[in-house]
Order: C-alpha cells, then structure tokens, then sequence
C-alpha cells in the first residue's frame, strides 16, 4: 500500500461546520455515552486537533489521549472544546 494514502473517513467530506451541532446533538442522545465521546473525537480530528489546542488552550497531546478511546476526557475538556466548536449544550425536561 502506497504509504502516502491515509484511511478515507466520510466525516472529511460529510461533515460541515452547520452539521456539527446536529452531529453531535444525536450522539449525545443515544443511550451510550460512549457513543457522544466517540463522535467529538472524530469532530475534533475533522476540525484539526492542533487548531483546537490552541484555540482551548489544551495540550495537543492531551487532545489526542483524551479520544484515543483508552481514557475518558474530562468535563473541562469536553466543555473547552464545544465552546471552541460554537455548540452549547442545553438542558430541557
């Protein structure tokens, strides 16, 4: 395999900016929170995980270890990178 070729993720090309409130508002709704973790993770890497450490103020390699599935981001992270996003989260009964 050509080493210069990455993997094809259909986030690249699916997701927009528009889309990721949506996106991210049906993972959050699933009975999983797995599933609400996951799907940052690939907006995060879709946004550009160097972008958003510098717009958050977070470690870039702390990025990277908080969605490479082993570990569970802290709510501090969580909450820097939706507010970097432009996505709030808001509670209703």
């Amino acid at each position: 395999m050509n080493e210069s070729l990455k993997p094809y993720n259909p986030f690249d090309n699916a997701l927009t900016d528009d889309d990721i409130p949506w996106f991210l508002t049906e993972a959050y709704r699933d009975n999983d929170p797995g599933v609400f973790i996951v799907a940052l993770g690939h907006v995060v890497k879709h946004k550009g995980v160097a972008q958003l450490a510098e717009q958050t103020g977070l470690n870039r390699e702390s990025l990277y270890k908080a969605f490479n599935g082993k570990v569970q981001p802290r709510w501090d992270t969580v909450h820097r990178l939706l507010k970097a996003l432009g996505v709030q989260l808001e509670i209703a009964a």
